[in-house]
Protein backbone atom coordinates (compact mmCIF):
# COMPACT_ATOMS: atom_id res chain seq x y z
CA UNK A 1 0.00 0.00 0.00
CA UNK A 2 1.41 3.47 -0.76
CA UNK A 3 2.07 5.30 2.32
CA UNK A 4 1.79 9.16 2.73
CA UNK A 5 5.14 11.01 2.66
CA UNK A 6 5.85 14.41 4.35
CA UNK A 7 5.44 16.73 1.49
CA UNK A 8 8.57 19.46 0.82
CA UNK A 9 8.31 22.54 3.25
CA UNK A 10 10.57 24.29 1.40
CA UNK A 11 11.74 25.77 -1.70
CA UNK A 12 15.17 24.27 -1.30
CA UNK A 13 16.01 21.45 -0.33
CA UNK A 14 19.41 22.24 0.79
CA UNK A 15 20.70 19.71 -2.12
CA UNK A 16 20.45 22.28 -4.87
CA UNK A 17 17.33 20.84 -6.42
CA UNK A 18 14.12 22.70 -6.24
CA UNK A 19 11.32 21.39 -3.27
CA UNK A 20 8.09 20.23 -4.69
CA UNK A 21 6.20 23.65 -3.89
CA UNK A 22 9.09 25.50 -5.85
CA UNK A 23 8.55 23.07 -9.01
CA UNK A 24 4.75 23.55 -9.00
CA UNK A 25 5.03 27.33 -8.87
CA UNK A 26 7.27 27.39 -11.84
CA UNK A 27 4.33 25.69 -13.35
CA UNK A 28 2.08 28.20 -12.95
CA UNK A 29 4.22 30.89 -13.65
CA UNK A 30 4.82 29.26 -17.16
CA UNK A 31 0.99 28.21 -17.60
CA UNK A 32 -0.58 31.92 -17.08
CA UNK A 33 -2.86 33.33 -14.79
CA UNK A 34 -5.90 31.11 -13.32
CA UNK A 35 -3.87 28.02 -14.40
CA UNK A 36 -5.05 25.24 -12.40
CA UNK A 37 -2.97 22.52 -10.97
CA UNK A 38 -4.65 19.10 -10.75
CA UNK A 39 -3.93 16.78 -7.98
CA UNK A 40 -2.84 13.99 -10.44
CA UNK A 41 -0.25 16.87 -12.23
CA UNK A 42 0.82 17.70 -8.82
CA UNK A 43 2.24 14.03 -8.42
CA UNK A 44 3.70 13.97 -11.71
CA UNK A 45 5.59 17.47 -11.08
CA UNK A 46 6.40 16.42 -7.87
CA UNK A 47 6.51 12.72 -7.55
CA UNK A 48 4.52 12.87 -4.27
CA UNK A 49 0.96 14.70 -3.19
CA UNK A 50 0.88 18.15 -2.82
CA UNK A 51 -0.90 19.31 0.21
CA UNK A 52 -3.15 21.68 0.93
CA UNK A 53 -1.85 25.16 1.99
CA UNK A 54 -4.72 25.91 5.00
CA UNK A 55 -7.20 24.01 6.52
CA UNK A 56 -10.39 24.49 8.89
CA UNK A 57 -11.38 22.43 11.61
CA UNK A 58 -14.68 22.68 13.05
CA UNK A 59 -16.38 21.02 15.86
CA UNK A 60 -15.75 20.66 19.78
CA UNK A 61 -14.93 18.42 22.47
CA UNK A 62 -13.03 15.03 22.05
CA UNK A 63 -13.48 14.74 18.06
CA UNK A 64 -11.59 17.65 17.28
CA UNK A 65 -8.91 17.06 19.65
CA UNK A 66 -8.48 13.83 17.50
CA UNK A 67 -8.88 15.90 14.30
CA UNK A 68 -6.41 18.16 14.88
CA UNK A 69 -4.07 15.96 16.20
CA UNK A 70 -4.20 14.65 13.13
CA UNK A 71 -4.64 17.41 10.91
CA UNK A 72 -1.01 19.30 12.36
CA UNK A 73 0.60 16.06 11.20
CA UNK A 74 -0.21 17.17 7.60
CA UNK A 75 -0.70 20.58 7.05
CA UNK A 76 1.02 23.84 8.06
CA UNK A 77 -1.69 26.53 7.98
CA UNK A 78 -4.60 24.97 10.22
CA UNK A 79 -6.97 26.84 11.92
CA UNK A 80 -9.82 25.19 14.73
CA UNK A 81 -13.19 26.90 15.02
CA UNK A 82 -14.88 25.62 18.59
CA UNK A 83 -18.27 25.69 19.21
CA UNK A 84 -18.28 27.72 22.51
CA UNK A 85 -21.89 27.08 24.01
CA UNK A 86 -21.07 25.03 27.13
CA UNK A 87 -22.93 25.40 30.23
CA UNK A 88 -21.19 22.63 32.39
CA UNK A 89 -18.33 21.99 34.38
CA UNK A 90 -15.38 23.61 34.55
CA UNK A 91 -15.99 26.16 31.65
CA UNK A 92 -19.73 26.77 32.77
CA UNK A 93 -18.86 28.15 36.17
CA UNK A 94 -16.19 30.37 34.64
CA UNK A 95 -18.76 31.85 31.89
CA UNK A 96 -21.34 32.60 34.80
CA UNK A 97 -18.95 33.78 37.22
CA UNK A 98 -16.60 36.18 34.62
CA UNK A 99 -18.91 36.68 31.36
CA UNK A 100 -16.53 35.39 29.28
CA UNK A 101 -16.87 32.35 26.19
CA UNK A 102 -16.36 28.94 28.16
CA UNK A 103 -13.06 28.10 27.67
CA UNK A 104 -12.99 24.01 28.21
CA UNK A 105 -13.41 23.45 24.48
CA UNK A 106 -10.51 25.90 23.18
CA UNK A 107 -8.13 24.72 25.67
CA UNK A 108 -8.96 21.01 24.30
CA UNK A 109 -8.19 22.37 21.13
CA UNK A 110 -5.15 23.79 22.15
CA UNK A 111 -3.92 20.56 23.65
CA UNK A 112 -4.11 18.74 20.56
CA UNK A 113 -2.22 21.04 18.89
CA UNK A 114 0.55 20.79 20.88
CA UNK A 115 3.59 19.47 19.36
CA UNK A 116 4.79 15.51 20.24
CA UNK A 117 8.41 16.66 21.12
CA UNK A 118 8.87 17.34 25.28
CA UNK A 119 8.13 20.99 25.08
CA UNK A 120 4.57 20.25 23.32
CA UNK A 121 3.58 17.29 25.45
CA UNK A 122 4.71 18.57 28.69
CA UNK A 123 2.79 21.73 27.97
CA UNK A 124 -0.56 19.88 26.68
CA UNK A 125 -0.29 17.73 30.09
CA UNK A 126 -0.06 21.26 32.08
CA UNK A 127 -3.34 22.48 30.13
CA UNK A 128 -4.75 19.80 30.83
CA UNK A 129 -4.76 19.47 34.47
CA UNK A 130 -7.50 19.09 36.50
CA UNK A 131 -7.67 20.42 40.12
CA UNK A 132 -8.80 17.77 42.76
CA UNK A 133 -9.65 18.40 46.84
CA UNK A 134 -12.85 19.77 47.96
CA UNK A 135 -12.64 23.29 47.57
CA UNK A 136 -13.60 25.88 44.81
CA UNK A 137 -10.81 25.22 42.98
CA UNK A 138 -12.07 21.27 42.55
CA UNK A 139 -13.12 20.29 38.89
CA UNK A 140 -11.64 23.35 37.85
CA UNK A 141 -8.59 23.04 34.83
CA UNK A 142 -5.41 24.86 34.68
CA UNK A 143 -5.79 25.46 31.22
CA UNK A 144 -9.41 26.98 31.63
CA UNK A 145 -7.89 29.61 34.12
CA UNK A 146 -4.95 30.16 32.07
CA UNK A 147 -7.33 31.57 29.39
CA UNK A 148 -9.83 33.50 31.46
CA UNK A 149 -6.63 35.23 33.11
CA UNK A 150 -5.53 36.40 29.50
CA UNK A 151 -8.86 37.59 28.49
CA UNK A 152 -8.97 39.51 31.57
CA UNK A 153 -5.25 40.53 30.80
CA UNK A 154 -6.34 41.48 27.07
CA UNK A 155 -10.04 41.96 27.25
CA UNK A 156 -10.10 40.44 24.24
CA UNK A 157 -10.70 36.69 23.29
CA UNK A 158 -9.08 36.06 19.95
CA UNK A 159 -5.65 37.90 21.28
CA UNK A 160 -5.47 35.89 24.33
CA UNK A 161 -6.16 32.49 22.50
CA UNK A 162 -3.07 33.36 20.10
CA UNK A 163 -1.08 34.17 23.25
CA UNK A 164 -1.64 30.90 24.83
CA UNK A 165 -0.65 29.00 21.43
CA UNK A 166 2.40 30.97 21.22
CA UNK A 167 3.34 30.04 24.89
CA UNK A 168 2.53 26.07 23.59
CA UNK A 169 4.18 26.24 19.86
CA UNK A 170 0.76 25.28 18.90
CA UNK A 171 0.86 23.73 15.43
CA UNK A 172 -2.09 25.83 14.08
CA UNK A 173 -4.81 28.77 15.18
CA UNK A 174 -7.49 28.36 18.05
CA UNK A 175 -10.87 30.79 17.71
CA UNK A 176 -14.47 30.67 18.58
CA UNK A 177 -17.01 30.26 16.37
CA UNK A 178 -18.63 33.56 17.92
CA UNK A 179 -17.67 36.14 20.43
CA UNK A 180 -21.04 36.06 22.00
CA UNK A 181 -22.54 34.44 24.51
CA UNK A 182 -24.72 31.66 23.09
CA UNK A 183 -26.91 28.64 24.73
CA UNK A 184 -27.70 25.88 22.81
CA UNK A 185 -31.33 25.07 22.73
CA UNK A 186 -32.89 21.65 20.89
CA UNK A 187 -36.32 20.56 20.01
CA UNK A 188 -36.93 17.41 21.74
CA UNK A 189 -39.76 14.62 21.14
CA UNK A 190 -39.54 12.77 24.26
CA UNK A 191 -37.88 14.32 26.72
CA UNK A 192 -39.84 13.23 29.24
CA UNK A 193 -39.84 9.48 29.32
CA UNK A 194 -43.62 9.14 30.89
CA UNK A 195 -44.61 11.35 27.42
CA UNK A 196 -43.00 9.72 24.59
CA UNK A 197 -44.50 11.47 21.81
CA UNK A 198 -44.36 14.74 23.20
CA UNK A 199 -42.82 17.40 22.25
CA UNK A 200 -40.16 20.26 24.18
CA UNK A 201 -37.45 22.81 23.91
CA UNK A 202 -34.03 21.96 25.71
CA UNK A 203 -31.98 24.60 26.62
CA UNK A 204 -28.22 24.09 27.56
CA UNK A 205 -25.71 22.15 25.63
CA UNK A 206 -25.00 19.54 28.68
CA UNK A 207 -28.91 19.28 28.90
CA UNK A 208 -28.94 18.74 24.86
CA UNK A 209 -26.02 16.46 25.13
CA UNK A 210 -27.74 14.16 27.60
CA UNK A 211 -31.47 14.53 26.88
CA UNK A 212 -33.11 10.78 27.22
CA UNK A 213 -35.51 12.14 24.22
CA UNK A 214 -35.08 12.24 20.19
CA UNK A 215 -33.28 15.58 19.01
CA UNK A 216 -35.30 16.60 15.67
CA UNK A 217 -33.48 20.35 15.73
CA UNK A 218 -30.94 22.46 17.47
CA UNK A 219 -30.73 26.35 17.09
CA UNK A 220 -28.83 29.10 19.26
CA UNK A 221 -30.05 31.81 21.24
CA UNK A 222 -29.69 34.46 20.15
CA UNK A 223 -30.50 32.77 16.99
CA UNK A 224 -28.31 36.31 15.20
CA UNK A 225 -24.92 36.11 17.37
CA UNK A 226 -22.11 37.00 15.02
CA UNK A 227 -19.09 35.24 14.08
CA UNK A 228 -16.01 35.17 14.99
CA UNK A 229 -14.66 37.56 11.87
CA UNK A 230 -11.48 35.62 12.12
CA UNK A 231 -12.84 32.73 11.59
CA UNK A 232 -15.06 33.80 8.60
CA UNK A 233 -11.81 35.01 6.86
CA UNK A 234 -9.86 31.58 7.37
CA UNK A 235 -13.28 29.79 6.23
CA UNK A 236 -13.44 31.72 2.73
CA UNK A 237 -9.87 31.45 2.51
CA UNK A 238 -9.46 27.81 3.62
CA UNK A 239 -8.20 24.58 0.45
CA UNK A 240 -10.17 22.23 2.66
CA UNK A 241 -12.63 21.97 5.82
CA UNK A 242 -12.78 19.16 7.77
CA UNK A 243 -16.50 19.26 9.80
CA UNK A 244 -16.50 16.53 12.67
CA UNK A 245 -15.84 14.33 14.04
CA UNK A 246 -17.92 14.58 17.69
CA UNK A 247 -21.11 14.90 19.09
CA UNK A 248 -23.38 15.73 16.05
CA UNK A 249 -25.87 18.07 17.91
CA UNK A 250 -23.92 19.75 20.47
CA UNK A 251 -20.39 20.11 19.27
CA UNK A 252 -20.71 20.09 14.93
CA UNK A 253 -23.68 21.32 14.11
CA UNK A 254 -23.92 24.54 16.30
CA UNK A 255 -21.26 25.95 13.64
CA UNK A 256 -24.64 26.07 11.31
CA UNK A 257 -26.62 28.04 13.25
CA UNK A 258 -24.35 30.95 13.82
CA UNK A 259 -25.70 32.97 10.62
CA UNK A 260 -22.33 34.46 9.07
CA UNK A 261 -20.43 31.50 9.36
CA UNK A 262 -23.37 29.34 7.46
CA UNK A 263 -22.57 31.30 4.84
CA UNK A 264 -19.17 31.38 4.72
CA UNK A 265 -19.00 27.58 4.63
CA UNK A 266 -22.22 27.80 1.63
CA UNK A 267 -19.81 30.38 -0.35
CA UNK A 268 -16.53 29.38 0.22
CA UNK A 269 -14.38 27.90 -2.67
CA UNK A 270 -12.69 24.87 -0.03
CA UNK A 271 -13.62 21.29 -0.44
CA UNK A 272 -15.47 19.99 2.61
CA UNK A 273 -14.83 16.53 4.42
CA UNK A 274 -17.28 15.62 6.80
CA UNK A 275 -15.71 12.73 9.15
CA UNK A 276 -18.24 10.58 10.50
CA UNK A 277 -18.52 9.23 14.05
CA UNK A 278 -17.85 6.14 15.17
CA UNK A 279 -21.08 5.17 15.86
CA UNK A 280 -24.41 6.71 17.50
CA UNK A 281 -24.22 8.60 20.71
CA UNK A 282 -26.55 8.00 23.75
CA UNK A 283 -28.74 11.06 24.32
CA UNK A 284 -28.01 12.95 20.33
CA UNK A 285 -28.27 10.43 18.09
CA UNK A 286 -29.60 7.01 18.61
CA UNK A 287 -30.85 4.91 16.22
CA UNK A 288 -28.89 6.79 13.54
CA UNK A 289 -27.24 5.59 10.46
CA UNK A 290 -24.04 7.37 9.23
CA UNK A 291 -26.35 8.81 6.30
CA UNK A 292 -28.67 10.01 9.01
CA UNK A 293 -25.99 12.04 10.20
CA UNK A 294 -25.20 13.92 6.78
CA UNK A 295 -28.62 14.49 6.41
CA UNK A 296 -28.76 16.20 9.43
CA UNK A 297 -26.06 18.25 8.51
CA UNK A 298 -27.86 19.13 5.67
CA UNK A 299 -31.36 20.20 6.90
CA UNK A 300 -29.56 23.17 9.16
CA UNK A 301 -27.50 24.26 6.23
CA UNK A 302 -28.74 23.26 2.95
CA UNK A 303 -27.04 25.07 0.85
CA UNK A 304 -23.76 23.16 2.19
CA UNK A 305 -21.79 21.49 -0.65
CA UNK A 306 -19.97 18.26 0.86
CA UNK A 307 -17.19 16.98 -1.14
CA UNK A 308 -16.40 13.95 0.93
CA UNK A 309 -17.13 11.88 3.67
CA UNK A 310 -14.86 9.99 5.61
CA UNK A 311 -15.90 6.66 7.74
CA UNK A 312 -14.36 3.94 9.63
CA UNK A 313 -14.58 1.00 7.78
CA UNK A 314 -16.29 -0.94 10.43
CA UNK A 315 -18.06 2.19 11.03
CA UNK A 316 -20.50 1.32 8.13
CA UNK A 317 -22.73 -1.83 8.17
CA UNK A 318 -24.63 -0.86 4.69
CA UNK A 319 -21.81 1.09 2.46
CA UNK A 320 -24.27 0.53 -0.53
CA UNK A 321 -26.88 2.70 1.46
CA UNK A 322 -24.49 5.39 2.37
CA UNK A 323 -22.65 5.82 -0.65
CA UNK A 324 -26.35 6.02 -2.75
CA UNK A 325 -27.32 8.98 -0.29
CA UNK A 326 -24.15 10.59 -0.32
CA UNK A 327 -24.60 10.14 -4.89
CA UNK A 328 -27.65 12.48 -4.41
CA UNK A 329 -25.59 15.24 -3.23
CA UNK A 330 -22.47 14.85 -5.35
CA UNK A 331 -20.69 13.55 -2.34
CA UNK A 332 -18.09 10.64 -2.40
CA UNK A 333 -17.40 8.13 0.31
CA UNK A 334 -14.11 7.04 1.72
CA UNK A 335 -13.54 4.32 3.71
CA UNK A 336 -10.97 3.77 6.11
CA UNK A 337 -9.32 2.36 9.47
CA UNK A 338 -9.15 5.38 11.52
CA UNK A 339 -10.31 4.14 14.43
CA UNK A 340 -8.02 3.41 17.52
CA UNK A 341 -7.14 -0.44 16.97
CA UNK A 342 -9.84 -2.38 19.42
CA UNK A 343 -12.08 1.16 19.95
CA UNK A 344 -15.72 1.73 18.85
CA UNK A 345 -15.53 5.14 20.44
CA UNK A 346 -12.50 6.81 19.75
CA UNK A 347 -10.62 7.80 16.52
CA UNK A 348 -6.65 7.16 16.08
CA UNK A 349 -5.00 10.76 14.86
CA UNK A 350 -2.08 8.75 13.15
CA UNK A 351 -4.36 6.97 11.58
CA UNK A 352 -6.83 9.69 10.76
CA UNK A 353 -3.28 11.61 9.66
CA UNK A 354 -2.91 9.20 6.94
CA UNK A 355 -6.33 9.13 5.59
CA UNK A 356 -6.63 12.85 5.80
CA UNK A 357 -3.00 13.20 3.62
CA UNK A 358 -4.48 10.94 1.06
CA UNK A 359 -7.27 12.63 0.60
CA UNK A 360 -5.93 15.81 0.41
CA UNK A 361 -3.39 14.83 -2.05
CA UNK A 362 -5.87 13.23 -4.05
CA UNK A 363 -3.08 10.83 -6.03
CA UNK A 364 -4.61 7.37 -4.21
CA UNK A 365 -7.98 7.88 -4.40
CA UNK A 366 -9.94 6.10 -1.76
CA UNK A 367 -13.54 6.74 -3.70
CA UNK A 368 -13.90 3.62 -5.03
CA UNK A 369 -14.47 1.63 -1.49
CA UNK A 370 -15.27 -1.96 -3.18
Amino acid sequence: MHRWQAPQRRDDRGDGAPSARARLRRHRDASGPGARVTPELAAGLTGQPILPDAVVALGGGHGLSASLAALRRVVDDLTAVVTVADNGGSSGRLREEFGVLPPGDLRMALAALCGDDEWGQTWAKVLQHRFAGEGEMKGHSLGNLLIVALWEQLGEHVDGLDWVGRLLDARGRVLPMTLAGVDLCAEVIGHDPTQRDARSTVRGQVQVATTPGRITSVSLDPATAPACPEAVAAVLAADWIVLGPGSWYSSVIPHLLVPELRQALVETDAKILVVLNLGEQKGETDGYAPEDHVAALLEHAPGLRIHTVLADVASVPDPVALEGALGTHGAQLVLAEVAVAGSTTQHDPVRLADAYARIFGGVESFAPWR
